[in-house]
Formats: C-alpha cells, sequence, structure tokens
C-alpha cells in the first residue's frame, strides 16, 4: 500500500505543479480580452416561403416509365363477344395490384404443383399457380413454369367489348 501511496502522492504533485505558471496566468489574461471584445452582428433568418406538396393526380395511369402494351390488332377484329371478365367470382387478393408492381421472385415445387413466387409492391411474397389470378386486367395464370409465368387478360377493346391478351410475368433478377 505504501508504493501506491508514494506513487499517487508523486502524480499528484506533478499535476499541480503543471497546472499553474506564466502560462496559465498568460491563457486567462487572452480569454478576458477576448471577453471584452464588442459580440458581432447575426444576421437576421430569411423569411422562407410556406412548402406546398404536390399532388400527384394520374395515379390511375400508365406509368410513364414503361412502354404501352402493344395490342395485336388481329385479336380486336377477331373480338368474340362471349369474352367478359366473371364478376360472380371472388376477386383474389394480387388482382388488387398493378401488373407493374407484381413480380416473379422464384419458383418451387410442392406436392408435384410448381407454385411461382410472386412479390407484391409491399414486399410480400405470395404463392400462385395455375388457374390463379393476378392484376388489375383479370389476369388468369395458363402456365407456371419455373423462369416465368403465361396469363391471358381479359381487357376492353374500347368498342363496349372485352378481348383476350396474352401476357408473360418473367423472373426477375436480382439488381
Amino acid at each position: 500500500m505504501t508504493k501506491h501511496s508514494g506513487v499517487c502522492v508523486f502524480f499528484c504533485a506533478f499535476l499541480q505543479a503543471c497546472g499553474f505558471g506564466e502560462q496559465s496566468d498568460d491563457i486567462q489574461n487572452y480569454v478576458q480580452q477576448v471577453k471584452l471584445r464588442p459580440a458581432g452582428n447575426i444576421e437576421p433568418i430569411p423569411a422562407f416561403r410556406p412548402y406546398e406538396s404536390f399532388v400527384y393526380s394520374a395515379t390511375a395511369k400508365r406509368s410513364p416509365f414503361e412502354l404501352p402494351v402493344q395490342v395485336d390488332r388481329r385479336v380486336i377484329t377477331n373480338a368474340n363477344s362471349d369474352i367478359k371478365p366473371n364478376d360472380n367470382r371472388e376477386k383474389e387478393y394480387l388482382e388488387t395490384f398493378d401488373m407493374s408492381s407484381l413480380s416473379m421472385v422464384g419458383s418451387l415445387k410442392k406436392g408435384g404443383t410448381l407454385w411461382a413466387l410472386i412479390q407484391d409492391s409491399e414486399g410480400v411474397v405470395h404463392w400462385v399457380t395455375d388457374g390463379n389470378y393476378l392484376g388489375k386486367n383479370h389476369g388468369r395464370i395458363i402456365s407456371t413454369l419455373e423462369t416465368k409465368l403465361e396469363l391471358i387478360e381479359i381487357v376492353s377493346d374500347g368498342l363496349k367489348g372485352w378481348v383476350e391478351r396474352p401476357r408473360v410475368l418473367a423472373l426477375s433478377e436480382k439488381e
């Protein structure tokens, strides 16, 4: 214990000797001079206009960053009046999403059935297979492959009728 006490006393004396002297007087004088200087003027904060938010009203229209869907005119000329969406069936959850917000992220085989894994715009992954529906255009899955889904959508022909349009949802690659 006496050895530790001696070391502590030595360090305390060393710190005491370093703390006071001419240098500390110079520093104290400089601080006093700085405090006596007049304070500078600070410019007032500029007045800002209030922020006006922009409301995007074209959410139901096609995204300008996607290519327009090419409709085969041969299909329209051969339009069958019997083609129309089935309004009596219960809508599936993925039919609430636009096709552009859905992506195929994988596939898996379970119980002899090939399932496609579809990710929605909220990041949730869903299992779908032949016969399921997705997208707002009554898209019915007709073929599930490991790398893509083949669908038939029923869209308006613009003449108060309906046409079937093929569509493919391919496996998306990780970025």
